[in-house]
């Protein structure tokens, strides 16, 4: 038995996980991870801690032709220990394929949402402006239709495709070890596309900034409120436009980021958004029973669409506080 089995086979008769070792040896899981997948040698003064730790002796760690003399490994701590689950080549390269697959029809689905009251917004501005013979009523109908046509397809992308993502959720939420060549090839396809996120990240914050300068211009001019609910339409669609690039971009470029357990996906990370989940639930779903609510009760929804722009700034500022108060475990 070579010593990166035997520090896999050590670790596990304990009940760690590498971040856990890690700890213990004041290095990165990155590190054990290496040790462990036969990538690197720990050097004499981190074998002498890890003999420390273990109970065993350096020779036994050593040397190859030492055996244990119990090779039964425990994966168990205690009874209520849960293993960690190991992400082989095969499930690296499949979530990533998936994320490739699916986030882009996730971002046409986030897309059609924002921009769902466009229409809406634009046809109600032309019938107050006069400039059309068409009837409110008759604008008011159509953009509803609209509305409520992009938002069920919306729904639709975010069960039918979305849902595909969901076995693998648990990447982001709970912490696991990668097998040989997996953070490696992370690494990898990190750095490849790490331009063209760039790149995404970019244009969308453009769009977001620029797209507000239009209407600003317009409300100081006191231009006519038919000009500017037409602004306020470009800016959905320029929002509508960033938010696609940051899901179908961005959030493949993060997948990698999710195997290295890197940036927002670490352990304590994880730890803090499984408190913080109820939390997020309850916020959206309270916000979805406001919006529905005050848009039938007024049929205002060329103007009720600011809830979800407040509500989402509001709702940055709350998990922030909330953040600071909570410890991850």
């Amino acid at each position: 038995m070579i010593l990166a089995d035997k520090i896999i086979n050590e670790r596990k008769k304990n009940g760690w996980s590498q971040e856990e070792l890690a700890e213990l040896l004041d290095v990165s899981r990155q590190s054990v991870s290496k040790w462990e997948s036969a990538q690197s040698v720990p050097d004499l003064q981190k074998v002498l801690k890890l003999a420390e730790i273990f109970g065993v002796s350096t020779d036994y760690l050593l040397k190859d032709e030492m055996e244990p003399d119990n090779t039964e490994v425990y994966y168990e701590k205690d009874p209520g220990y849960i293993p960690v689950r190991r992400i082989s080549m095969e499930d690296a390269t499949e979530y990533i394929s998936m994320r490739k697959q699916i986030l882009p029809k996730v971002g046409l689905g986030v897309f059609l949402c924002i921009t769902s009251p466009v229409i809406l917004i634009f046809l109600a501005g032309l019938a107050g402006s006069q400039l059309s013979s068409i009837s409110p009523n008759a604008c008011t109908a159509i953009g509803l239709v609209v509305l409520f046509a992009q938002v069920g397809y919306a729904v639709y992308l975010f069960i039918a495709k979305g849902g595909g993502l969901s076995q693998y959720e648990y990447l982001e939420k709970e912490p696991f070890e990668t097998e040989y060549g997996v953070e490696g090839m992370a690494k990898e396809r990190l750095a490849e596309n790490e331009s063209s996120n760039t790149r995404a990240l970019t244009t969308g914050v453009l769009m977001c900034v620029l797209g507000s300068v239009p209407l600003m211009v317009c409300a100081v001019m006191e231009l006519s409120p038919f000009v500017i609910e037409s602004m306020v339409c470009l800016l959905l669609l320029l929002v509508g436009c960033a938010v696609y690039l940051f899901i179908s971009v961005c959030g493949v470029h993060s997948s990698y980021k999710v195997l290295l357990q890197s940036d927002d996906y670490t352990t304590e990370k994880k730890r803090k958004n499984a408190k913080l989940e109820p939390l997020t639930r309850f916020y959206w779903l309270t916000i979805v029973v406001i919006y529905l609510s005050i848009s039938f009760i007024t049929m205002r929804w060329d103007r009720t669409w600011i809830i979800w722009a407040v509500s989402g700034v509001l709702f940055a500022l709350i998990r922030i506080i909330a953040e600071s108060y909570i410890k991850a475990d």
